[in-house]
């Protein structure tokens, strides 16, 4: 049984971690902990009245049904390496470092098929030869990348690592589909882990990580993989852009991201009255309220950015914490459960007693 803890109004920051986390490393092990955090969006802003000019919508269409008011458009000459390289340099000023021991980017739009982007980004970085790959968990991403780097932490591999999240959307959506046009939007958010104690502030609870490839066509890219290659077919079949079944996917999503919730809280000893900050994938505002009410959770626990930049992928989660904490509503102490579901299809969760760091 976890201490007994001193009441503390919800939502109100907390005081640092009650305990070491179950399951984790032992008291006086290595833990991965989360001391630097960094975004980066492109300039280009672009609200629903533009899209509205261009697509069969309108803004109040856009706002009723995702919530999403505007959304970052990268242009032609700006790659996923380019927001990477962006939010990483900030994270590591951010945990005051210029020095990482491995790179991990989640990514669904890689500069190209091959090679991974993250040597490069870890290149532009002046990092030098550090291990660098890619992670593609569409949405889910993130924490799966943040899963591989607490992995290289623990065996040792590396002490501090450096995890992002960057796509750039707009690449691969089919500029007439207003159903997914009107949600993504392009951008990156990075975090540096290093190794630290499983009882202080920032160390990540065990990753919950799930998937289901039953559910493969939900989330897809159809054509440009070896199953069905990129090239002209002779009946125009080839599919190059990126589709979601938006309702069947709301079902789930609701359903994994609730229920991954409660069992990373519950790991670390906490009932669902307990999380302080629920930091969610932001996919619509609609899924963001149906998790919350699936953990009888106050609505007004959970992080909302994506009004201001729309579906970010692999980005969204870190974009969350950063906005979040600029804005006063996610602090050190806060008990915080992270939480994604993406293409694959695919899902996770993980929970942490938020630090005092600065995001820049």
């Amino acid at each position: 049984m976890p201490p007994a803890r001193t009441p503390a109004s919800p939502g109100a920051p907390r005081a640092a971690a009650d305990a070491p986390w179950p399951g984790a490393a032992a008291p006086g092990g290595t833990a991965p902990v989360l001391c630097g955090l960094g975004s980066w969006l492109p300039p280009r802003r672009v609200g629903n009245d533009e899209l509205s000019r261009e697509l069969d919508t309108s803004d109040e269409w856009i706002r009723s049904r995702t919530g999403i008011g505007h959304r970052h458009v990268a242009d032609a000459a700006t790659a996923t390496s380019d927001l990477a390289v962006e939010a990483g340099r900030r994270a590591l000023k951010s945990a005051g470092t210029e020095r990482v021991d491995a790179v991990v980017l989640a990514t669904t739009t890689p500069d190209r098929p091959c090679p991974a982007t993250a040597p490069l980004v870890a290149a532009q970085l002046g990092l030098g030869t550090v291990p660098a790959f890619d992670v593609g968990a569409v949405c889910t991403g993130f924490l799966y990348a943040l899963a591989a780097g607490s992995g290289l932490i623990a065996l040792g591999t590396a002490r501090r690592v450096l995890v992002i999240g960057a796509d750039k959307y707009s690449g691969i959506l089919d500029p007439r589909d207003r159903s997914t046009r009107v949600i993504f939007g392009d951008g990156a958010g990075a975090v540096v882990l290093r190794a630290g104690d499983p009882a202080e502030p920032g160390a990540l609870g065990p990753p919950l990580l799930g998937s289901d490839g039953t559910g493969a066509d939900l989330v897809a890219i159809r054509s440009g993989g070896s199953r069905e290659p990129l090239r002209e077919a002779a009946d125009g079949a080839a599919d190059p852009y990126f589709r979601m079944d938006g309702r069947t996917v709301f079902r789930r999503a609701v359903e994994r991201m609730a229920d991954t919730s409660l069992a990373a809280a519950e790991r670390a000893g906490w009932a669902a009255g307990d999380i302080d900050r629920l930091v969610a994938h932001q996919a619509n505002l609609r899924i963001l309220h149906a998790v919350a009410d699936r953990m009888r959770l106050p609505r007004d626990r959970c992080a909302v950015h994506l009004d201001q930049v729309g579906n970010t992928a692999a980005a969204s989660i870190p974009l969350a914490l950063a906005h979040a904490v600029a804005g006063g509503r996610l602090a050190a102490g806060h008990r915080t459960v992270l939480t994604a579901f993406g293409g694959g299809l695919t899902w996770g969760a993980c929970a942490l007693h938020w630090p005092e760091l600065t995001p820049v």
